[in-house]
């Protein structure tokens, strides 16, 4: 007898509930339900799931470099423009100078850098903020997190198949309305986090805003970091079978990172524990 066979004869009005109350039941966001993998050729996605793994380990590779790679070390018959629209489509941006760096641009340039030499010594004093491309057995989807930088705890994170700055802005609202606002929030220039949506959201809050330089994403270290954890240890042992999975997946691996996983650079406790501490310190 199968699991739904088993549930409709336990309950009978099973099969009536409706979409909000079966995500509200296995605490599913109700938008994660409808979203379906990105789409790409199978080839394109084992080509895409290359570049990840070779990305996390050398951030450095820009499209020249990691084509030669999937040319000469693994044997991928592609050329840069492929690569160079498959970088678009992951979101990835290689770290090395750019050209003309030094000439300023009010639409990338809107907030500069505010945490070069600062001091983190307190709970919700700094907050990093990004999107990830995540792999699955079959097509792949976006993930956007928060971390916060002095206890290494993820604040909030959603998985969609859009990077869209609606998006963004909701998974940052519900992580303020959750732990309390941070006083610096920190992105690289990603259009969703330059967008007028994203800024004014910020604002209305009171949060001050910084960017990391352009091609500069070591700016944004730590949830650089998460994003190696979470791929290396959960995502590539495990490829998720779909959306509702890699939800599930995602979840879980949040949950052991931030109340099981000791940090070694935090004093071998976990995040959690940090966090609250530095919380009930301060009240």
């Amino acid at each position: 007898m199968s699991l739904d066979e088993k549930r409709r004869l336990v309950c009978p009005r099973y099969r009536k509930l409706s979409v909000f109350q079966q995500c509200k039941v296995i605490e599913l966001p109700r938008s994660s339900y409808y979203f379906k993998p990105k789409g790409e050729s199978l080839f394109n996605q084992r080509v895409m799931k290359a570049i990840d793994r070779k990305f996390l380990d050398c951030p450095f590779y820009g499209v020249e470099r990691m084509t030669w790679y999937l040319k000469m070390d693994l044997g991928y018959f592609v050329g840069e423009k492929r690569i160079r629209r498959l970088y678009k489509v992951m979101n990835l941006k290689a770290i090395h100078p750019k050209k003309n760096l030094s000439k300023a641009n009010k639409a990338d340039y809107k907030f500069p850098y505010l945490l070069r030499n600062l001091k983190v010594d307190r709970a919700n004093q700094v907050w990093q903020a990004d999107i990830t491309y995540i792999p699955m057995f079959r097509g792949f989807m976006y993930m956007f997190a928060i971390i916060d930088v002095y206890s290494r705890k993820i604040m909030g994170w959603g998985i969609s198949n859009t990077m869209s700055a609606e998006w963004c802005r909701d998974v940052m609202q519900d992580a303020i309305a959750k732990h309390g606002k941070p006083e610096i929030f920190n992105t690289d220039q990603g259009s969703q986090f330059t967008s007028s949506v994203f800024i004014e959201a910020l604002k209305g809050h009171e949060v001050k805003i910084s960017m990391d330089g352009k091609g500069r994403a070591l700016d944004n270290i730590y949830i650089e970091r998460f994003w190696g954890s979470l791929k290396r240890e959960k995502i590539y042992l495990n490829p998720p079978n779909g959306g509702v999975d890699l939800y599930k997946q995602v979840k879980d691996y949040v949950h052991f990172y931030n109340t099981e996983r000791r940090h070694k650079s935090i004093g071998r406790v976990t995040p959690d524990e940090r966090f609250y501490q530095a919380i009930k310190n301060v009240s």
